[in-house]
């Protein structure tokens, strides 16, 4: 067995990795990249030292990401997807039938070459749906210079360090609210709020002063260590957290999605906070 992997995201706690097999690495023009097999946790993506997913439980990150918004919203027919990645967030959106028109952005291509090759069932050959537009640039300088609106715009981001730091600036909060139609909704990765306050406090913050409904949900990963992985949430219209039990049902039930963690009752309590998050949003 080949030396372990000990993630690096905080400097004073963390989670190790046996590794089996690295399936690959190497380092592109953003970042470092290792793909690596783990016997629990099947093959793991790690970027600059932080694991961004695994295949035995990427489902419940990918499925609460993406269908929370757009069964929420309940009418969704254009997503703008900042940050393709590993394309999990690409599978669960195209198995929405309805939607017509997905835009994703993706800075580093190399990610995407690498993810297609050694972690192919997170894609799920997604990245060939016809409503599928790919663009390599960076998700903010797409959000400035294009004039396109969306019903959901999702970012399935890193961290908001590196390549992703403009990801959680102001000035994608404000940008992404332009983009979106009437009844628009952004949902973002927002990180384990219990290790990293900071960055709920400040998107809290930056949602404020751009939708008129600025909130969060989270969901538990475990790869995510240190508790419930947080999601922002910023809509148009205040209504659309608050979607009655029964619409959720009738409208879950109208998109024949089969879920591995996604059902109407978790996508209503997910937005219950405990009181240390409702905290740090004030």
């Amino acid at each position: 067995m080949l030396q372990d992997f000990v993630e690096s995201l905080h400097a004073d706690y963390g989670q190790r990795f046996s590794v089996d097999e690295v399936l690959y690495e190497t380092r592109t023009e953003h970042q470092h990249l290792v793909i690596f097999r783990n016997k629990r946790m099947g093959r793991v993506l790690a970027l600059d030292g932080a694991v961004q997913t695994t295949e035995a439980d990427e489902f419940i990150y990918h499925e609460m990401l993406a269908h929370v918004p757009i069964l929420a919203h309940g009418a969704v027919r254009k997503v703008l997807i900042v940050g393709v990645g590993d394309g999990g967030i690409v599978r669960e959106v195209t198995r929405h039938k309805g939607i017509e028109e997905i835009v994703a952005v993706e800075i580093d291509q190399a990610v995407i070459d690498m993810c297609l090759k050694y972690l192919p069932n997170h894609s799920a050959g997604s990245l060939d749906d016809p409503r599928l537009k790919l663009i390599i640039a960076d998700g903010l300088d797409y959000l400035r210079e294009s004039a396109q609106t969306f019903d959901v715009i999702l970012s399935d981001s890193t961290d908001p360090i590196g390549p992703a730091a403009s990801l959680f600036s102001n000035d994608f909060y404000r940008l992404s609210r332009q983009r979106l139609g009437e009844r628009g909704i952004l949902a973002t990765q927002n990180g384990v709020p219990f290790l990293q306050p900071d960055e709920l406090r400040q998107t809290a913050k930056n949602l404020a002063q751009s939708f008129p409904d600025r909130h969060f949900f989270h969901a538990a990963v475990p790869t995510y260590i240190g508790g419930s992985m947080s999601f922002g949430w910023g809509a148009v219209d205040p209504q659309a957290r608050h979607v009655p039990l029964a619409t959720l049902r009738e409208r879950f039930a109208a998109s024949g999605l089969k879920t591995r963690y996604y059902n109407p009752e978790i996508h209503q309590a997910s937005f219950a906070l405990p009181q240390y998050m409702l905290d740090l949003m004030e």
